[in-house]
């Protein structure tokens, strides 16, 4: 490890990574009880309420057509089956809230942990830009739960950015040191930081829409398509503008740093990729009217793009953007 490392707050950092991991499985754990009791709990309050009857003219109690009494809110009445969930399970969600807000605070200060001991952004290789990804993707998630009610979005996106950071302490952890001189600039700033915030946003998308295709028709215990794609939507239309600004930030660090803004790189060509099948996306859905399924599968597409964009290009492909210090 270089002189120049502070290798106490480097130690700090992968700890801090491994508790983010078990924080987030451990909210994963609680989204999932949350999925699988709680909805029964809200939509079965009323079981247990008087149900009441009509006496008809021979004396029998009626309960309406079909001999089934209506609720007092005028939902269908339960079955002899349903039951009361337990108590514990309307804590569920919420412990699944506060343990994902325990995990991004770990997960911010691995990352600032690893920038300060570096004295640099801590996003300068492959494990530090992943650890940043799945900063993000659960970021996009708990801010965008802030104004919509997407809580049972949770165990999903709670798993991704588990996966994640598993796939990165796994797989392409290296040492804290500096960077090459390339990365040692302010652009990393500008041009990193707008790809980890618009690739946290698709994502959420991205896992939205895998759950979309599939959710089979009469599941209650996931949720609705029509949320789903609610949310795919409006984490594609916020990721986008920050997506194409990361894209044209990287052309003006390439021209400052090679002396171009385009020389068919690997990345740069896929960079564009991903955003020409974000832009199908969003062409399709607004001017021909593409929603549902076929709309979901174009965002998957530009999410698979996405995907390879900034994982596989650094491990299977070459170019200038090979300096990511992934593991051999």
């Amino acid at each position: 490890m270089p002189a120049e490392v502070d290798a106490g707050l480097a130690t700090l950092s992968d700890q801090l990574i491994l508790a983010t991991v078990l924080l987030y499985v451990f909210a994963m754990i609680a989204y999932a009880l949350d999925l699988a009791f709680g909805r029964s709990a809200r939509t079965q309050a009323g079981a247990a309420r008087p149900v009441p009857v009509t006496v008809g003219a021979t004396g029998a109690a009626t309960a309406g057509e079909g001999g089934a009494a209506p609720l007092p809110d005028g939902g269908p009445a339960r079955g002899p089956v349903d039951r009361e969930p337990p108590a514990w399970t309307r804590w569920a969600g919420p412990a699944g809230v506060a343990l994902s807000w325990l995990g991004w605070t770990a997960n911010l200060a691995s990352l600032l942990t690893r920038g300060l001991a570096v004295g640099r952004w801590p996003w300068g290789n492959m494990y530090e830009f992943v650890v940043a990804m799945s900063f993000a993707a659960m970021s996009a998630f708990l801010f965008m739960q802030l104004r919509y009610r997407i809580r049972f979005l949770g165990a999903f996106v709670a798993v991704a950015a588990a996966l994640g950071l598993g796939f990165a302490v796994r797989y392409l952890h290296v040492q804290a040191g500096p960077v090459v001189p390339a990365l040692n600039s302010y652009w990393i700033a500008i041009h990193v930081s707008a790809a980890i915030i618009a690739s946290g946003l698709f994502i959420l998308a991205g896992v939205s829409g895998i759950l979309y295709l599939v959710r089979k028709d009469g599941s209650v215990r996931l949720p609705s398509r029509p949320d789903l794609e609610r949310v795919a939507h409006r984490a594609i239309v916020i990721g986008f503008p920050i997506w194409t600004f990361a894209v044209i930030a990287g052309a003006l660090w390439a021209d400052k740093a090679w002396g171009r803004y385009w020389g068919w790189d690997p990345k740069e060509i896929w960079a564009f990729i991903t955003w020409i099948a974000y832009a199908a996306y969003l062409h399709a859905r607004a001017t021909a009217g593409w929603k549902g399924r076929a709309a979901m599968i174009v965002q998957l597409v530009a999410f698979g793009c996405l995907l390879f964009n900034l994982v596989g290009v650094n491990i299977f492909l070459g170019g200038l953007h090979s300096y990511a210090e992934v593991p051999g």
